[in-house]
């Protein structure tokens, strides 16, 4: 019996220390293996169109695009980086060692704390669009977003690495069992870690985007009440506002979305994930990273110029001269 048993153990040397192999039929992990490795290859690629969108074309340099590319890069690292971890974690025991357990969660908190941070001056971008239009254009300029987006990238790797020190320093003994890769944290820094990563920046979104719907309802009523009675006028100033307002729009969707994908991820965590089956865990945990995948879609969707962009892109036209220049219509 003993024998059965330590067949399988991820190190059978160590029978006392070792984790247990996953335990589910080999069919059944090479089906998982294979789909979920298509969609971390569809992540990688879909957001790289974006970013590569973003970057070239001249015309897509605005404050709004550029916390969209902010996003995408933080995407692309889910599906280049989190995804593969998580399907290797979950398939097999976790041969890499101690270092590279640290590393891979220390990358994985980096890219969750930016993409909510991307979201949160999202939110912020949308809310001054729409609730302060006359002052958008000289609040929110293209150099202040750039500053908020590297603001965000440089605290989230800095509070990573404080919130993880000790997981650095003590990761041999963080580990219950060989064979296996997880982050154990205290309680205070657990509830410091909640608080400032996920109901915070939930309440500000939520906060932030029902002061959108709400101007974004009214303005809408009163462009249908006014469109008769002003029809010069209309057509001039009114052009903008739409255009607030289908980003607005677009752009709460992404919101949804991600706030739908985040949640449940951290309410298993709250309730412990010792409460839940692993694999549940694991379909909690990439739901989350399939948000990644889901986001270029909801741009090819609502956004003409990254429809285009792509096929610019796919069709190789952007290594023509000048390409750069070229007019998004």
């Amino acid at each position: 019996m003993k024998i059965q048993d330590s067949a399988d153990l991820c190190y059978p040397h160590l029978y006392n220390n070792s984790c247990k192999k996953p335990s589910s039929p080999w069919t059944e992990v090479l089906l998982v293996q294979i789909t979920l490795s298509l969609i971390s290859m569809m992540t990688v690629a879909l957001n790289l169109l974006v970013i590569i969108s973003v970057s070239h074309f001249r015309q897509l340099h605005t404050p709004t695009n550029i916390l969209l590319l902010s996003l995408a890069v933080s995407d692309l690292l889910v599906g280049f980086i989190s995804m593969p971890g998580e399907i290797y974690q979950n398939t097999s025991c976790w041969f890499l060692g101690d270092s590279i357990c640290f590393l891979y969660n220390y990358l994985c908190f980096i890219i969750t704390s930016t993409s909510v941070g991307d979201m949160v001056l999202i939110s912020i971008d949308r809310y001054v669009a729409i609730c302060d239009p006359l002052h958008y254009q000289t609040r929110v300029t293209e150099r202040r977003v750039k500053f908020c987006v590297c603001l965000c990238w440089v605290c989230s790797i800095v509070y990573n690495i404080l919130f993880l020190k000790d997981d650095l320093i003590q990761a041999r003994w963080n580990s219950s069992c060989y064979g296996g890769c997880v982050t154990v944290v205290d309680l205070f820094s657990g509830t410091f870690d909640l608080v400032l990563t996920f109901i915070a920046p939930i309440t500000i979104i939520v906060i932030l985007y029902m002061r959108v719907f709400v101007v974004a309802v009214f303005q809408a009523r009163a462009m249908r009440s006014h469109i008769r009675a002003v029809k010069l006028q209309h057509s001039v100033t009114t052009t903008a506002t739409k255009s607030e307002l289908k980003a607005a729009r677009t752009l709460g969707v992404l919101v949804v979305l991600f706030l739908i994908t985040f949640c449940p991820t951290y309410c298993v965590y709250l309730a412990g994930v010792e409460t839940f089956s692993d694999s549940y865990a694991f379909a909690v945990d990439f739901l989350f990273y399939f948000n990644s995948c889901v986001n270029p879609v909801i741009y090819a969707l609502f956004y003409p110029w990254f429809r285009k962009t792509a096929k610019l892109i796919i069709t190789l036209q952007i290594l023509k001269p000048g390409s750069c220049k070229t007019i998004i219509e």
